[in-house]
């Protein structure tokens, strides 16, 4: 079955942008100092977004219950997504090395307390970890400290101390972007307008039209620091998706191209001049996006050395994309000599860094064996598992066929089926194919725990009998994403 399946085609389909946010905002606080504008400027996010066609969920000074119960269902709606963006603004506090998020129900009076009493921004990040292309939290919750007596401090028999203004510098995941107020310790202005400095920047900025995200939050950042005289500067941590994305005007449409690199070969001149200047100052995902442009098939704008070049660079800046698209070149000598170990090296250092493509790649490389690579299909396996924890689509779908065939040792009917099912959400129309065309491919015990796992996530209420009938395919439409 395996042979068939490495030569099954998982591309990202061309399917209609489906793009989700969730708004928060925290004023009246009941224990700790009030915030101004906080409400005032999720209720404008809210609205501003939803005029770029989000289908937003708005939270206004929510208690705990309520907020941990919203970003359950948002992170569930955030599955389907092709885009998925959280805005928050808040009191927000660092407390024994964590960043936590403070609910307006908050009472403390142990900083051993905050833990329990708040929510972490590792919860609010994973909210939107699953989103299929695009991720991105934005903190407007840099103020003061309003447990700044408990500064250093730690409560008697607890570890647990909090820190000074503003959160401390998060570590997001790969592709997602997490967007500070201001750089990490130190503190946001509320301003002395109706909105904040840094909710003004993001009103005026987003809506820009065809304007690439990753300038278009440039220009925020720069907006900020003109509205504070340079008091303030948003920081950046993490960093976007690979692909060209636009959230206003005509180019938004580029969203639809089916492949990474027809997205940014669909780019007209002038956004490759804004992506020259990002470029100019050191911005890998510009200098990847002029290679892949650079690639175009349209051969009088094809300069494979400049792609090379760019590739290099942003490799060279421990870019984990453009090391595994610079093995890709080294691989078929385009635009440079060809050289298989040098190809190699970059795959492993791009997999080293967590790249689920190059883990995935490099586990078909082991499978097949390659000039300077022996055949190792144990490895082989081995990668190819790591690239389906990392969610890569075609690694969940291959790994589930191995278990199913027993080359995997101590994994169940089971497991097979909780990484078919996480395949199934992550948005590939040929895994949604195979499963509704090609069920029979896995076998029955596959199947019916496939099924249950449906039904464990409320998508089926039949029976568990291994058949792929109607009602299954139903199920597996709707847990896709599609409107039934």
């Amino acid at each position: 079955m395996f042979a068939l399946l490495a030569a099954l085609l998982v591309a990202f389909p061309a399917l209609a942008e489906r793009r989700v946010a969730l708004v928060i905002g925290m004023s009246g606080y009941r224990s700790i100092a009030p915030l101004r504008n906080t409400a005032a400027d999720a209720r404008a996010i809210a609205a501003m977004l939803e005029k770029l066609d989000f289908t937003v969920d708005l939270s206004i000074d929510a208690p705990l219950a309520a907020m941990t119960q919203t970003m359950a269902d948002f992170s569930r709606k955030a599955e389907t997504a092709e885009i998925a963006l959280v805005y928050y603004a808040g009191h927000g506090v660092e407390a024994a090395g964590e960043n936590y998020l403070i609910p307006v129900d908050i009472r403390v009076d142990d900083p051993a307390k905050i833990p329990e009493r708040a929510v972490s921004l590792a919860a609010l990040l994973d909210s939107v970890e699953r989103a299929r292309r695009l991720r991105i939290v934005i903190l407007d919750s840099c103020r003061n400290n309003p447990f700044k007596a408990w500064s250093g401090v730690a409560a008697d028999n607890s570890n647990t101390s909090v820190g000074g203004d503003g959160l401390s510098a998060p570590d997001p995941s790969q592709g997602m972007l997490v967007v500070y107020a201001a750089e990490g310790g130190k503190v946001a202005l509320d301003g002395d307008g109706s909105h904040s400095p840094f909710a003004t920047a993001l009103i005026e900025t987003l809506p820009a039209p065809n304007v690439e995200i990753g300038l278009v939050f440039r220009r925020v950042r720069d907006r900020v620091m003109a509205l504070t005289a340079n008091k303030q500067q948003p920081h950046f941590y993490g960093s976007l998706s690979g692909a060209p994305f636009f959230l206003a005007g005509e180019d938004a449409a580029l969203a639809a191209v089916d492949d990474k690199a027809g997205r940014w070969q669909a780019l007209k001149p002038e956004q490759e001049v804004q992506l020259a200047a990002l470029a100019g100052e050191g911005n890998t995902r510009a200098m990847l996006g002029l290679g892949y442009m650079s690639l175009t098939p349209d051969t009088g704008r094809f300069k494979p050395e400049k792609a090379f070049a760019l590739f290099k660079a942003a490799a060279d800046a421990g870019d984990a994309e453009a090391m595994f698209e610079l093995g890709k070149l080294y691989e078929k000598g385009i635009g440079t000599t060809q050289d298989i170990a040098a190809a190699l090296t970059l795959y492993r250092r791009s997999a080293d860094l967590g790249f689920a493509d190059a883990i995935n790649d490099l586990g078909f490389l082991y499978y097949q064996g390659a000039d300077g690579l022996a055949r190792d299909p144990k490895k082989a396996v081995e990668l190819f598992v790591r690239a389906a924890d990392l969610r890569h689509p075609q690694a969940m779908f291959n790994v589930a066929a191995l278990i199913d065939d027993g080359v995997i040792a101590g994994k169940t009917p089971d497991d097979a089926a909780g990484y078919l099912y996480a395949a199934l959400r992550s948005g590939v129309e040929d895994v949604l194919e195979q499963l509704t065309t090609r069920p029979d491919m896995f076998s029955a015990a596959t199947r019916r725990a496939l099924q249950a796992e449906l039904q464990r996530n409320a998508f089926y209420a039949g029976a568990i009998d291994g058949q792929i009938g109607a009602g299954t395919q139903r199920s597996m439409r709707i847990a896709f994403g599609q409107t039934d």
